[in-house]
């Protein structure tokens, strides 16, 4: 009896089903009832979810810690605030990926945070984004440097990327870009993309690495 037990224990779980279900299905008809009130109560527990985190929960990517690329996951979240580091993460995304999908938005962000770990960049986000900003040819985010004040216009859409800008500074994996930290869209084509290994292509952009460099004895 006991092999019967396990199997149905391992196909109850697969669907989600709880273990109190499943100990009332292996006894005999007498439990019918049983298992009808616990079905019921499971039934009544989903109901209290709202839709839009059933969504979210269903949409998550696997192997990426609850994160999930999807609008009704961020819709999920609470609203987003934060330091200087997490106000200047927004104000990027916003400024130079608010069109994308979330997924390109998040891989936008995962080039910044890539730079921010790397001893080639500065080691804060605001240091990251404003590097080189004042000298001419010499930004690393256009909208530093094109000589346009900057005004957030569309408040919905700075909402969203502040959330994702939250989600970043608090450790989210970066697994679409694979350790990126050069972007460009698919409209340039810049000298150092022809020395780069590009990682991915997300949404309108590119996405690089460095080569990494092997000593030689």
């Amino acid at each position: 009896m006991r092999p019967i037990q396990d199997r149905i224990f391992r196909v109850l779980s697969a669907f989600g089903l709880s273990v109190g279900v499943a100990l009332a299905m292996v006894v005999p008809v007498q439990a019918d009832t049983s298992v009808k009130q616990l079905v019921g109560k499971e039934k009544r527990a989903l109901g209290t979810i709202p839709a839009s985190r059933l969504g979210a929960l269903l949409s998550r990517p696997k192997g990426a810690g609850g994160l999930s690329y999807s609008p009704e996951f961020l819709a999920s979240m609470p609203k987003a605030s934060g330091d200087e580091q997490w106000r200047c993460l927004a104000e990027a995304l916003y400024f130079e990926a608010r069109g994308e999908s979330i997924r390109g938005q998040f891989a936008v962000a995962e080039v910044i945070m890539n730079r921010v770990d790397s001893p080639l960049f500065p080691n804060t986000v605001c240091g990251v984004i404003n590097q080189g900003t004042g000298r001419k040819f010499a930004c690393q985010f256009t909208y530093t440097c094109d000589g346009h004040a900057e005004h957030i216009n569309e408040p919905g859409a700075f909402a969203r990327v502040g959330k994702i800008a939250k989600l970043m500074l608090k450790g989210a994996p970066r697994s679409l870009t694979k350790g990126a930290t050069y972007y460009h869209t698919h409209a340039v084509k810049p000298s150092w993309s022809r020395k780069f290994q590009r990682t991915a292509s997300i949404g309108v952009h590119y996405f690089y690495s460095r080569p990494r460099l092997v000593s030689q004895n």
